[in-house]
C-alpha cells in the first residue's frame, strides 16, 4: 500500500468514526471516557491528521457506537 492510499484509509476511518458517533448523538469527551481513551486521540482520528490506531481499538469504537466494524472502511 502507497504512503497516500495508506493515509487515505485513516482519513476514510476517522470521517466514519466522526459519522456514527454524531448519529449516536455522543460528544468527543463522551466517547473518549467512555473508553478511557483521550479527548485529543479521538479528535485527531476524526481530523486529517493521520492518528493510527489498534484494530482492538477500532473494535471498541464500533461496539461503542453499535456499529459494524467494517462500517467505518466505508467510503461515501
Amino acid at each position: 500500500m502507497t504512503n497516500s492510499k495508506h493515509h487515505d484509509i485513516y482519513n476514510i476511518i476517522g470521517k466514519n468514526i466522526k459519522k456514527y458517533r454524531k448519529k449516536k448523538g455522543i460528544t468527543q469527551r463522551e466517547l473518549a471516557e467512555s473508553l478511557l481513551l483521550s479527548d485529543s486521540f479521538i479528535a485527531k482520528l476524526e481530523s486529517v491528521t493521520k492518528q493510527t490506531l489498534s484494530i482492538d481499538t477500532l473494535e471498541l469504537i464500533a461496539n461503542k457506537l453499535d456499529t459494524p466494524i467494517t462500517f467505518f472502511f466505508e467510503e461515501d
